[in-house]
């Protein structure tokens, strides 16, 4: 328990660049929904990666060159370098970094997609990156993609730090698992055309 605490310290003080936006402003009842969110996750136990489980890590990194250190990234790297190296069952995949004070569309953001590709393929099976911001400020972007992944084979989960949230948690377990809202039951993932394309959802029936 002292060595789960620990690590999860260690990567909450892994600190990027504030974010000046404001997220999730699309609407008063996305508002509404995600205020309720976190004051339910606030009433719970949280639950956080196993530290003994075998994952496959990749970390992702919204970088903003606006910071108090000329070496931040290098300094930001290191702290996720030494922390995943204090848990032995963990291997670190690579590091993903993406430009940017804040999140554009995910399918614009090349090692965004990078990293969601080494996921489809098996190489890597958990995201870790600093806040939710970092992915998107859409709230349906985060869910949807949330549940791709927990949807795979080989479940994938993301845990943001900062907000505490591992979306392979047991009590999203149920949410993550529902596939009602995929467009067939036989969904694929297409490779696109060039490496730093998204895939895309077909229902099964292209080639």
């Amino acid at each position: 328990m002292a060595e789960e605490l620990e690590v999860y310290n260690k990567l909450a003080e892994a600190e990027v660049t504030p974010d000046f936006s404001v997220p999730f402003t699309d609407g008063y009842e996305n508002d509404r929904q995600i205020a309720e969110h976190k004051a339910w996750l606030k009433s719970i136990r949280h639950e956080q990666p196993s530290l003994k489980k075998r994952f496959h890590v990749g970390i992702y990194i919204r970088y903003f060159n606006q910071t108090r250190y000329d070496d931040y990234l290098d300094y930001h790297i290191k702290q996720y370098r030494d922390t995943v190296a204090l848990c032995p069952n963990w291997e670190l995949v690579d590091f993903y970094i993406d430009e940017g004070q804040t999140a554009p569309n995910m399918e614009s953001a090349p090692e965004w997609c990078r990293l969601l590709n080494d996921c489809f393929t098996g190489k890597v099976d958990l995201i870790i990156t600093q806040k939710v911001s970092n992915v998107s400020r859409k709230p349906m972007e985060i869910t949807f993609i949330s549940r791709i992944l927990a949807a795979l084979g080989h479940p994938v989960g993301i845990y943001f730090v900062s907000e505490n949230i591992f979306t392979l948690a047991s009590y999203y377990r149920r949410d993550g698992r529902d596939t009602a809202f995929f467009p067939s039951e036989n969904w694929q993932i297409l490779p696109g055309n060039k490496a730093e394309e998204c895939p895309l959802l077909t229902g099964g029936d292209a080639e």
